[in-house]
Parts: structure tokens; C-alpha cells; sequence
């Protein structure tokens, strides 16, 4: 379950009436791969997978551009060409070319995501920011007080990704709030990503019990990095994050999570473009969804790590005096 903030979604009546008005019968998905070698990540391929299913079931068929700027061929041409009817745009950045051009000449498009243009234009997102603040509540709940944050990588983050920044500042208000100090720290997106950020949080700062990670694709490399140095989750570290319910449930012990509810997203995302095309007039409508924490294995009470515990200060005692024909 999600709790949605936000208007209602749009009746049958304007839904119904979003074919019937475009030339094409087709929406676009501007969407830049995310992975490795401009590969889509599995995450990224649920969202493709729900918008295509979403479009279908209204009426249209989708076009997929992996374009990230306005400068890109692709973006050119469907405009130019007037390929598509809509375009629903992906992966948005602080500063994102694509929306200030789309926005300036006027063609009809929905972001899933959202950057400065947020009032101006019709969107679908996730509440970034309050997620990682639940998390770091969450295991604040638990006793813990070192906690870290693993994010996306550098290269998304310098790019301006905005769940990424979004997400960071949710983290860092929730520790300063706590009076904690916040260590954060970015990750490539697989598993040997993982290790290398699990070995410097644990080199930078060893009495580290618990960790917050919006970076799904690296969690099976922060688990086995966790293992070689002895740390059992979730006797020894929790782990909590933002993930889809598969790669929660797929580590063991499963992820204690926010779940990414990306069918979700990707159908309110269609639903909002095929209402900007039946009422091109009518106000930007905005839906920020906020899924509950799914509490599963791998959080747990804080134990101190052997050896962090500070140690006792004991009283000095004076010296006794001798005393005449004392034995002492």
C-alpha cells in the first residue's frame, strides 16, 4: 500500500476521451539508461515494462527514446516529426534541457520525477526526501546512532538526478534533527560498488551499526562486504532502504524497506498524459506518493560494537597512611 498526496486520479470520463484525440495513438518515454555501458538497470525496466502495459490499456502504443538531452537525434526527431502525441520524461535532472525545451515550444508531456519546473508542469514522484528521513527515524528507533547513507553513484549525482539529491537531503536534515552526525557516502550501482562503500564507512568510522541505502543494485555488495567483516544482520548492523519488493526480498535476511512501486507510478504517469491531451487547458495536476516502510529481517536492536564502548572512568582513591603497628 501507498498513501498518495495529491488530487484523485482522473475520472473515466476524461481518461476515456484521450485517444480519440491524438493524431498518433502513441505516447513517447524519454528514458536514458541508468546502468553501466548506457544499459537499463532492472529497475528501469519495470518502469518501461508498467508504461508500455499502461498505454496499451488506453489506447496507445509507446515509443521508447533513450535520450538525455535536447541536442540528442532522437529528441529531435520526434518533435520535429510529431512521432508521438505526448511524451513522458524520465530520469529528470535539477536542470533538465529536455523539460525547459518541451515547456518553452509547447508540446504536451508529464514527467515521472520532478525538478524547479514542478509547479508549472504535471508529474508522478516518490517523497524522496521523506523516505530517508522514515529510514534514519526508523533505526534512530532502534537505538542507533551511527548511521550511514549509501546514495546512487557519483555519476548520476554530479549529472543532477534529482532522487538522488532529494534523497540526500531528506537523510541529512533527519541527523541533524537527531543531533547525529551524518556520513554519507556515494556508490556505484552493483554489488562490487557495494563493497568498496561498505569498506569506507567501516574505515572511516568502525563503531558504524546501521546503514540507510537508496542504491538497491549495490545492497547484495553492502551485505557481503558486512559478512567478510563479521557483522550479522541484524544482530550486529541494520540495513534499511528504498528498494523494490523483489531486491528486498531477495538478500537474506530480507531488506526492512520503502518499496519503489514502480507499476504504480509508471500507470499514474500514463494517466496524467492522457489527461493533459483530453484537457490541454486545465492546471498541472501533481501525485507524490510516500509507500510505508515494509518491516522485514534486517534491522534490529543497536549492540554496541565490541571494543567502541568508551571506557570507564574509575574514582582515585587517596593513599592510606601507614598507621603504628598497622599489618598494612
Amino acid at each position: 500500500m501507498s498513501e498518495r498526496r495529491g488530487e484523485s486520479a482522473p475520472g473515466g470520463d476524461e481518461a476515456d476521451s484521450g485517444p480519440g484525440g491524438g493524431r498518433t495513438h502513441t505516447l513517447g518515454l524519454l528514458y536514458p539508461p541508468a546502468g553501466r555501458d548506457r544499459r537499463y538497470t532492472a529497475m528501469q525496466l519495470d518502469f518501461i515494462g508498467g508504461v508500455a502495459e499502461a498505454a496499451t490499456k488506453l489506447g496507445y502504443d509507446l515509443l521508447l527514446s533513450p535520450c538525455e538531452s535536447e541536442n540528442e537525434p532522437s529528441f529531435q526527431r520526434i518533435l520535429a516529426e510529431r512521432r508521438v502525441d505526448g511524451l513522458i520524461v524520465m530520469e529528470i535532472r535539477r536542470e533538465d534541457d529536455r523539460v525547459e525545451h518541451l515547456a518553452k515550444v509547447g508540446f504536451p508531456f508529464v514527467t515521472i520525477g520532478r525538478n524547479r519546473r514542478a509547479e508549472e508542469t504535471g508529474w508522478v514522484d516518490l517523497d524522496f526526501a521523506g523516505l530517508a528521513d522514515g529510514c534514519v527515524q526508523h533505526l534512530a528507533d532502534l537505538g542507533h546512532s551511527r548511521i550511514a547513507f549509501v546514495n546512487r553513484s557519483e555519476q548520476l549525482f554530479e549529472s543532477g538526478y534529482g532522487f538522488a539529491h532529494l534523497a540526500l537531503e531528506g537523510y541529512t536534515e533527519a541527523m541533524m534533527r537527531l543531533g547525529l552526525t551524518s556520513h554519507a557516502y556515494l556508490c556505484d550501482d552493483d554489488i562490487a560498488g557495494g563493497e568498496a562503500v561498505l569498506e569506507r564507512i567501516l574505515r572511516d568510522d568502525p563503531a558504524t551499526t546501521s546503514l540507510v541505502t537508496m542504491n538497491e543494485a549495490a545492497l547484495a555488495g553492502l551485505y557481503r562486504g558486512l559478512t567478510r567483516h563479521g557483522r550479522a544482520v541484524p544482530r550486529d548492523f541494520s540495513v534499511v532502504g528504498v528498494a523494490a519488493g523483489r531486491w528486498a526480498e531477495q538478500v537474506t535476511p530480507q531488506l526492512t524497506a520503502a518499496e519503489i512501486p514502480a507499476e504504480e507510478m509508471s500507470r499514474v504517469g500514463v494517466e496524467l498524459m492522457v489527461e493533459r491531451l483530453a484537457s490541454p487547458g486545465a492546471p498541472p495536476r501533481h501525485v507524490l506518493l510516500k509507500p510505508l516502510i515494509s518491516l522485514r529481517a534486517s534491522t534490529g536492536r543497536c549492540r554496541a560494537v565490541p571494543g567502541s564502548e568508551p571506557k570507564q572512568d574509575f574514582p582515585e582513591f587517596p593513599d592510606i597512611p601507614d598507621f603504628p603497628g598497622s599489618d598494612f
